[in-house]
């Protein structure tokens, strides 16, 4: 027994049986060699840990989920979204070796088109037209030119929160842009290919609630385990003979197992009736 008592004492480990329990007192770091001794943990454990804290992982996936739910159906304003396509082809081609160099003229005025879209010469006469509130700049920002490559097909798609709104917008760009074009550029090569359309159940682009909704869930459920392990690892109380190994690094010679109180109350009885007789 000495060189056990020996061993506790160079631990600092102090523990005291209070009411058939132990309690830690003082446990300081392992140090050998300088080096901090790291805990590791098995895959059993982590299982056991999470199986323990499973009602906190589930409350603050639910939460989550919950909150992003609410800000997607009632706090973010939804997007719609319209496309109107032009095509860029001259309309009188004389004859065939016309059409090719004309082809190719067109294909190259597709880039300075793009820009002409979105600039102010097309933009303000639109705004006023459609009688907007808005900004040049702002109307700027919600229109997109696109086209694929080596196609002549131009994609014109307006965003707006009202589903209507962007299909008048998207058109009347279209609209003036023919127009403008044979005066900016001295050339007659634009027709309208499909005008953007309003569906009787239009569905916003912005926000994705799916989308939204599983990211939630994977916010969730790494916060609700982070928080587990995080619980665990401050939790320094012993629970079990195995806890007492580990931290001594010593074998459990015996274990005092819980008793009744009703028993304790009747021995204590009976020795006091013993010592009477």
């Amino acid at each position: 027994m000495t060189h056990i008592i020996e061993k506790l004492k160079n631990t600092k480990m102090l523990l005291t049986l209070t009411s058939l329990t132990y309690k830690l007192i003082e446990f300081p770091v392992k140090v050998q060699g300088g080096i901090l001794l790291e805990e590791t943990i098995s895959l059993q454990e982590i299982v056991k840990i999470i199986r323990k804290r499973l009602l906190l992982i589930i409350i603050l996936t639910i939460i989550t989920v919950g909150i992003t739910a609410g800000i997607s159906l009632y706090v973010l304003t939804p997007i719609y979204k319209a496309q109107t396509q032009i095509l860029v082809n001259q309309n009188n081609n004389t004859n065939e070796a016309y059409s090719w160099s004309q082809m190719e003229t067109d294909l190259q005025l597709i880039n300075t088109y793009n820009v002409i879209i979105t600039s102010p010469v097309i933009l303000i006469p639109v705004i006023e037209k459609l009688g907007l509130d808005v900004t040049p700049e702002t109307l700027m920002n919600q229109i997109s030119v696109s086209n694929e490559s080596d196609s002549k097909i131009v994609n014109i798609t307006v965003v707006d929160s009202k589903p209507s709104q962007a299909v008048e917008i998207s058109n009347t760009v279209a609209d003036v842009f023919k127009e403008k074009i044979p005066q900016l550029m001295s050339v007659d090569n634009i027709n309208i290919l499909s005008s953007a359309k309003l569906s009787e159940n239009p569905s916003p682009i912005k926000p994705n609630k799916i989308r939204n909704i599983a990211i939630a869930v994977v916010i969730g459920l790494v916060l609700g385990i982070g928080l587990a392990f995080l619980l665990e690892l401050l939790d320094t109380t012993i629970k079990s003979e195995k806890d007492i190994e580990d931290l001594l690094d010593l074998p459990i010679m015996g274990v005092i197992g819980s008793i009744a109180k009703e028993k304790v109350s009747k021995s204590t009885f009976m020795s006091r009736r013993v010592r009477r007789n």
